[in-house]
């Protein structure tokens, strides 16, 4: 299973292209809405003005509303789109943005509202984690992603029941109040923050995964590395394992299965039937108002202060991102393993 997007942040629109899905799915425009009304703003006033449709158009791949298992084309247009304050951008660097890096490899790119770097492409993976679901659904995989951080505050308790309700997709309500607090003050000065994002997989079956350089969990980590703003993952215990003996960290096996989890479900980089539990950290998004230190295309120094529509936080918005990118790499080795059997 292949998934490539394509467009810009303030082009016509973004969108994916997906080869190796099998036919005779059922999919049609209505089966996106969910989703990606969840990655659109608005859950919180701390959300981009930004107002996109996020509509997905079907443009090929189906056909009296089945997958026909020819590639899949989604397109989501663009329909409001300011680019005026992103001007100063033709001369300036955001520090902690990707204009520097694209300028030395690429000389001349497309830097309104973020170009091909913005978070405007996410959108492109959410309606292909759509169709990556489609795959996994009748296994009975389910993928849900939650803030487990974000600005400091973490969530003490894990109720999943709550994610969907809450603004920032917190299991906990009281911490999710305390990050109310925090953010808002945060924004006030002008400033953003960061945060981590977990994500439990249960119904996964055993097997799923490359030995060695397919692993799963290397797939997984490689699949959220690739979104913005992402500059960690762990899985399992993650780096507490580093803090571990062996006895401690290894998980005793039984009859009716694993006593306990500190594997995050993949041993070996194959998936052990256990529920896989991932993490990943969110950098604060480097688009503040604040006035920062950089240098211009001439690297001459000078100052930059932006305005402009952005968000205060990653999260929640990326949460359907993330969980996306899961269902992808899922589908995508559950794919692998029917040609094994």
């Amino acid at each position: 299973m292949r998934v490539t997007t394509f467009g810009e942040s303030h082009g016509d629109g973004v969108g994916v292209v997906i080869d190796g899905c099998p036919s005779r799915i059922s999919l049609s425009p209505e089966d996106f809405v969910h989703d990606m009304a969840r990655r659109s703003p608005g859950r919180s006033s701390f959300d981009t003005l930004r107002k996109e449709e996020n509509r997905v158009e079907i443009l090929s791949g189906i056909f009296e509303g089945l997958t026909t298992g020819a590639p899949i084309t989604l397109f989501i247009k663009n329909r409001d789109t300011d680019s005026r304050p992103y001007e100063i951008l033709r001369r300036l660097f955001r520090p902690g943005h990707a204009e520097y890096t694209y300028f030395k490899k690429y000389g001349h790119f497309d830097f309104r509202g973020g170009g091909r770097y913005s978070a405007r492409e996410t959108a492109a993976r959410v309606a292909a984690g759509v169709v990556a679901g489609k795959i996994l659904e009748p296994l009975g995989v389910k993928v849900t992603a939650f803030t487990l951080e974000l600005g400091a505050v973490r969530a003490e308790s894990i109720n999943l029941d709550l994610v969907e309700k809450d603004p920032f997709f917190c299991p906990d309500p009281s911490a999710s109040k305390r990050m109310v607090e925090t953010i808002s003050k945060v924004k006030k000065e002008g400033d953003s923050v960061g945060g981590i994002v977990e994500v439990r997989v249960t119904g996964c079956p055993a097997g799923l995964g490359e030995p060695v350089f397919d692993k799963l969990d290397a797939d997984l980590a490689k699949a959220i590395m690739s979104v913005g703003a992402v500059k960690g993952v762990e899985i399992g215990a993650g780096f507490g394992a580093a803090r571990l003996r062996g006895s401690e960290n290894n998980d005793p096996i039984t009859p009716d299965g694993f006593q306990t989890n500190r594997s995050g479900g993949i041993l070996g980089g194959i998936s052990n039937g256990d529920e896989i539990i991932l993490r990943a950290a969110m950098k604060p998004i480097p688009s503040i108002s604040r006035e920062q230190d950089t240098v211009d295309r001439e690297g001459r120094v000078a100052k930059l202060k932006l305005t402009g529509r952005f968000d205060t936080s990653a999260i929640p918005r990326v949460i359907p991102v993330i969980e996306a990118m899961v269902k992808i790499v899922l589908a995508d080795h559950y794919l692998r393993s029917r040609t094994m059997t």
